[in-house]
């Protein structure tokens, strides 16, 4: 007799879930957005060394970004199971994680400089961003601490507390980089090292939302008051999945972001500055669909840990809909309006011409993978939520290091292709990486994975325990 066909996933439950998700993720991008704008009219020096800087900090935290963001797995699982002293356990988790990646980042302190001296950036740029980095570095702990906070609140189904921790980051961080870029208020002019305080100070403000939140026991179901009983092993298992996903992320944007340092460098600052520009304004179109994509994760999640795996082929069909249809659309408005749309960061001084025009045809040209960022995307978000993070981060690593970065190096360096070729040989990236993740989930291998340890708990003991929170 065959199964009865998978219940229907109602778009409206997908966009509830999704709305605060893609309004906290278009925070992350705002702050950015308004960092190379308003670092704009400091010049293309300071543009460049801005907008790169913060690509080159974000190189940095995604790691532990990545491993914390598997705790939204765990708590949609074990929520979806119904053990919610369980989910809150990683919630602790995913806050240890967080405390040990801060110290980590105060210790590279010392090592930015060195690293900075073995680009080819201008000096003036890359003393600038030498100084960026530093500052950004010290509120590396509070921003995994709020990624961590926050997946644990959107696995329970809860998105909004991430949410409303994000707008009041930007809230904070917008003004502060009015006072400290420029000197307002009676504040020092600090330039491109205020864009940097400014977001380090909002990340701190943002985390103390949720922390308090998650303390206060605020936004979130419980079942009982007996204590936690924190577990090292479950700990460890956070990590063997997390690390994955972590690295799964790092490998990738680390490719990418040799990328910028080597091949877009040697093109020259005005290039740096275009493509840097062209960033900022498509991580502001991609959030929104990878808000979707997460909240596509969650009711995934939620389903394999309830034993539903023949509800998730539903939530990836309903999930691809909106973020193809979103994604499409904003390669559509690209290829209209590149020129109106990059004029809004051009800067005066007299490369303004060169840099208008090299970055309206980079924006136009990234039009290119916006489809298959849509698709790559969910697929990636739904591959995690079943814990399917190892042969993702081996896929990511095989296409980003043996792929894509000798064929940008080979094609802009080698054979002096320019920016265009460098753009084609992101869409290519993007273009492969779909197909290779649609594959996987076809195979339908991501259902024998057991995240939470459900089956090895049935037949073993709980594990040794950390001290009860």
């Amino acid at each position: 007799m065959p199964p009865p066909p998978a219940p229907a996933i109602r778009l409206s439950t997908l966009l509830t879930l999704a709305w605060p998700i893609v309004l906290a993720r278009s925070t992350q991008a705002v702050i950015g957005f308004c960092d190379a704008l308003m670092t704009a009219p400091l010049g293309e020096e300071a543009l460049a060394a801005a907008t790169t800087g913060a690509v080159n900090s974000f190189t940095l935290v995604i790691l532990p970004m990545g491993v914390v963001f598997i705790v939204q797995s765990f708590a949609a699982q074990l929520s979806g199971r119904g053990d919610l002293i369980g989910a809150r356990r990683y919630g602790w988790y995913g806050l240890i994680t967080a405390g040990a990646t801060g110290l980590f980042a105060l210790a590279a302190i010392p090592l930015v400089g060195p690293a900075l001296g073995l680009t080819d950036y201008e000096p003036a740029v890359r003393e600038m961003m030498a100084s960026y980095l530093v500052i950004r570095l010290c509120a590396i702990g509070a921003v995994v601490g709020t990624e961590a906070l926050g997946n644990w609140y959107g696995g329970l189904g809860n998105t909004r507390l991430q949410m409303i921790a994000g707008v009041v980051a930007m809230a904070f961080n917008i003004p502060l980089n009015w006072v400290l870029i420029y000197g307002h208020l009676g504040a020092p002019a600090l330039g491109v090292d205020g864009a940097a305080l400014a977001s380090a100070i909002a990340s701190y403000v943002g985390f103390a939302v949720v922390a308090l939140a998650f303390l206060r026991g605020w936004g979130a179901p419980t079942a009982t008051s007996r204590p936690l009983g924190l577990r090292l092993s479950e700990l460890v298992r956070m990590l063997r999945f997390g690390l994955p996903n972590g690295l799964n992320w790092f490998l990738e944007f680390a490719a990418f972001a040799l990328f910028i340092n080597l091949v877009l460098a040697h093109l020259g600052t005005t290039v740096v500055a275009a493509m840097m520009v062209v960033l900022s304004i498509n991580s502001i179109a991609f959030m929104p669909a990878f808000g979707v994509g997460s909240a596509g994760a969650i009711l995934a999640g939620q389903a394999i840990g309830g034993g539903r795996h023949a509800e998730v082929g539903a939530v990836l069909r309903v999930t691809l809909s909106v973020t193809i249809t979103w994604m499409v659309g904003i390669a559509v408005f690209y290829l209209v309006l590149p020129d109106e749309l990059f004029s809004l960061f051009t800067p005066p001084g007299e490369n303004a011409a060169a840099l208008a025009e090299v970055g309206a045809l980079l924006l136009a040209l990234s039009a290119a993978w916006q489809l298959f960022d849509a698709i790559g995307l969910t697929l990636s978000e739904i591959l995690r939520s079943a814990g399917d993070t190892t042969w993702t981060m081996v896929a990511r690593l095989v296409l980003a290091w043996v792929v894509f970065t000798p064929a940008a190096i080979v094609g802009v360096i080698v054979l002096g292709g320019g920016a265009v070729i460098a753009l084609l040989c992101v869409a290519g990236y993007v273009a492969l990486l779909a197909l290779v993740l649609a594959a996987r989930f076809r195979s339908g291998r991501w259902k024998e994975i057991d995240l939470t340890g459900a089956a090895a708990a049935a037949g073993a003991g709980a594990g040794a325990e950390l001290p009860a929170a």
